[in-house]
């Protein structure tokens, strides 16, 4: 049976090329984003995930042509940059809006269908930044924070049903995130040049980071998988990273990250 997915913020980056694995992997694929770009082999649905009306018209547009949904990738976010203090709230809103919420109005909209068929498969897509939170990205790192605990919950409430979550960790990738991200260097004379000093630091890692398509791989077959670890580190180095932040104290390691971006 040809398995049936969607991937959220499918346009661009990890998402499209994720799309794009699975579609080679014969599932039949939907991205849901607000932007058309058109790609062989994967089906567009116009849906602003931050919309639980538009997510759920999308969902329900899949079921009626597919009468299922085998997989769930919740890849689309976004990323801001900026001291805590000077950070706008209606940005550091906007920033939970899209990467938790959204992510919980396409999950919430898939577990009925899931439920009913017996089984399913959700990916959801976090970072590094989750379990090793990175300064003057407070908001960002605080949003992947909150997808970990809520894949980890939702494992276990969906587990009796035939459905496994996990989170993707994945670091540095060089993708249009870089150039996406919404950067304010309000205050930098008040913390030494720091705030544009780390931004530096994390857009040349960025840059030089993963390429889109390996990591769009990597996720495609986590989401094939039948299940997995809850939270999987994408690549060697962070894998390591994640290892470090588990077996070393909680103040060598966040000291570690601050010497990296906060020096």
């Amino acid at each position: 049976m040809v398995k049936v997915a969607i991937v959220t913020g499918g346009s661009g980056g990890i998402g499209r090329c994720t799309a794009q694995a699975l579609s080679r992997a014969g599932c039949r694929v939907y991205e849901f984003s607000r932007h058309l770009r058109p790609c062989e082999g994967i089906e567009h649905i116009d849906a602003d995930m931050c919309d639980e009306a538009q997510v759920r018209a999308a969902v329900s547009q899949v079921l009626r042509r597919e009468g299922r949904i085998d997989i769930l990738v919740n890849n689309a976010g976004f990323g801001i940059s900026g001291a805590a203090e000077l950070t706008d709230p209606a940005d550091s809103h906007a920033q939970l809006e899209l990467n938790l919420y959204g992510m919980d109005n396409a999950t919430r909209a898939v577990l009925p269908a899931m439920r009913a068929q017996g089984g399913g498969r959700i990916v959801c897509m976090s970072s590094i930044a989750a379990i090793l939170p990175i300064p003057f990205q407070l908001w960002y790192s605080v949003s992947k924070a909150a997808i970990n605990a809520y894949v980890l919950a939702l494992q276990n409430e969906v587990r009796p049903f035939g459905i496994s979550v996990c989170a993707v960790m994945p670091g540095d990738i060089s993708s249009g995130f870089t150039q996406a991200r919404k950067k304010s260097d309000a205050g930098d004379e008040i913390y030494s040049g720091r705030i544009e000093r780390s931004v530096a630091v994390m857009e040349r890692d960025e840059k030089n980071g993963m390429s889109p398509e390996k990591a769009g791989a990597y996720v495609a077959r986590k989401a094939l998988q039948k299940s997995s670890r809850p939270l999987c580190a994408l690549g060697f180095s962070y894998k390591c990273a994640a290892m470090a932040a588990k077996l070393l104290p909680r103040r060598l390691s966040n000291w570690l990250v601050g010497l990296i971006y906060a020096g």
